[in-house]
């Protein structure tokens, strides 16, 4: 039986050096991970946050990042959303306030603000989903919400004022009259607002509000929760695609009919056998299913092929003269064990090593001429495949003139 937490813990604490959470992170996700919200004052004094509000506004104007902009008329209370990309000539045409830029997945454009992400290493970082960055004007919101996944919110530039509501009953009907999904009811029990290097963090369905104090920047690190209908459908699919067209609904056994307009049991029971498949899938392939499905970016762009990949002899001669394999920002690595040995799942491929090999390739971002060598021969393969996938790109060191 669980080990039922005090509802006497303090829902605003102080970062330390030692503990930017305010606490051992153990403690962190004992007492509060998917669990109740908490603000941490100063978990990283002094931050420079790794973005500009520039930086921002010109990534939202490429072709491929996922942006939007979200504009507030008070005195009406409507709601205006417009989706990216934009033109740069619009920002400064913007109202003076009111409005906010959101731009996801900046963490597979900034290496910056990828960086951010190591802080957060106390989590799976197969959970983390993106960095999602926004730039907001005073007054600047996107209204009472809901969201269904863990978020950390680090206050970047400026002051933002976070209202939450702690409330398990709260209301969560959305407006009928808004394109977004904002509450219809919002009533806040906490208050604050938060400077830079101050972290907002909120479990999944905490109603929360967010409102720019003056112009400010916040850094959205989200996590990976697929529902459990997305799960389902995705599985079913798998399944589906390997099965042969020939395996088909069958009664080699029917019986004349009661009725002829009954779904009889013996029916129902032949149904049953067809989708034998869901129920008995071994051990194996659901851990590779699953593998393969939550390294896949819901919404990332494909990873471009190399036109001429380098075979294995090529990396290696490279490496040894001092090039580097740095790992394409798209790429998703994360591994698992399977039986004495271990599986290497990379944005959909399941590829089998060594756990070493598996280690190595999952948590490095960058591979030098000893950790390649240091791969066993499984691992050797799979890396040269991901060459040839785009998730290295080799990188040759520069020739001194």
């Amino acid at each position: 039986m669980a080990k039922k937490t005090s509802p006497q813990l303090p829902i605003e604490v102080t970062g330390t050096p030692k503990h930017p959470l305010g606490m051992p992170a153990e403690v962190f996700l004992r007492d509060y991970w998917q669990k109740r919200p908490l603000l941490i004052r100063g978990a990283f004094p002094g931050f420079v946050s790794p973005i500009t509000p520039e930086d921002l506004a010109g990534l939202a104007c490429e072709e491929s990042a996922l942006s939007r902009v979200v504009l507030h008329d008070r005195k009406r209370d409507r709601w205006e959303l417009r989706t990216g990309p934009f033109d740069e000539a619009m920002f400064p045409d913007m109202p003076r306030q009111d409005w906010t830029l959101l731009v996801q997945d900046v963490d597979k454009w900034d290496m910056d603000v990828r960086d951010l992400l190591h802080r957060f290493r106390f989590l799976p970082a197969w959970r983390v989903d993106d960095v999602m960055v926004s730039f907001a004007a005073p007054g600047g919101s996107v209204g009472a919400h809901v969201d269904q996944y863990d978020v950390f919110l680090i206050q970047g530039l400026g002051h933002r004022r976070w209202q939450i509501d702690t409330n398990p009953d709260a209301p969560k009907a959305f407006r009928p009259d808004v394109e977004l999904k904002l509450l219809s009811e919002f009533t806040p029990d906490h208050d604050w607002v938060l400077a830079p290097g101050d972290i907002l963090y909120l479990p999944p369905g905490v109603p929360h509000h967010g409102v720019a104090e003056d112009a400010c920047l916040t850094l959205s690190v989200g996590m990976r929760a697929p529902s459990v209908a997305e799960l389902m459908v995705d599985l079913a699919e798998e399944l589906a695609a390997a099965t042969p067209e020939e395996a088909r609904y069958a009664d080699p056994d029917l019986a004349l009919p009661a009725d002829p307009f009954e779904i009889d049991e013996a029916a129902f029971g032949r149904v049953r056998q067809a989708l034998s498949r869901l129920q008995d899938l071994d051990e194996t392939a659901l851990r590779r299913w699953f593998g393969r499905f939550i390294t896949q970016y819901r919404s990332a762009g494909e990873i471009a092929r190399p036109a001429r990949p380098p075979a294995l002899a090529a990396l290696t001669s490279a490496l040894d003269e001092g090039a580097l394999l740095l790992r394409h920002p798209h790429a998703r690595h994360a591994w698992a064990r399977d039986g004495r040995k271990a599986c290497l799942h990379a944005n959909g491929l399941s590829l089998p090593m060594g756990v070493a090999s598996a280690r190595c390739l999952a948590g490095a971002e960058r591979l030098d001429a000893a950790a390649v060598a240091g791969l066993d021969a499984a691992g050797r393969e799979a890396l040269v495949s991901l060459v040839a996938a785009g998730h290295y790109q080799l990188v040759k060191p520069k020739r001194r003139r």
